[in-house]
């Protein structure tokens, strides 16, 4: 399955919309969107995980990537997933303790963390 990749604004935050599977083929055009949004100043990214039908150590490494590049700008990462194979994966990792993981891109959008998932 490819992989693909929409950009919108919601309000202050950028929202990448991803749909198919992360994996090692993939990822590297998931980890090259997400820096080119960094370097182009976005300092709010909300990863919508929606359309994602699998996700590998692989993609998680992206994520986990983005979040730092984020933190050294002072800006914000979060993701937004409400499919049960995938938290059970933030879950066994241990990542639901690092992301902020909102059920729905207007909970990641208000700002609160309080919304979080995890």
């Amino acid at each position: 399955m490819e992989l693909s990749l929409a950009t919108r604004t919601v309000d202050e935050h950028t929202v990448l919309e991803v749909g198919g599977e992360v994996d090692v083929y993939t990822a590297p055009r998931l980890r090259e969107r997400l820096v080119e949004l960094v370097d182009s100043g976005v300092r709010s990214v909300v990863v919508d995980l929606g359309g994602v039908e699998f996700l590998d150590s692989t993609g998680l490494g992206v994520l986990v990537g983005a979040m730092k590049r984020l933190r050294v700008a002072n800006g914000r990462f979060s993701l937004v997933c409400s499919k049960e194979a995938l938290l059970k994966i933030f879950r066994i990792t241990a990542l639901d303790q690092v992301f902020p993981i909102f059920p729905t891109i207007e909970a990641a959008t208000r700002g609160s963390d309080d919304s979080a998932l995890s």
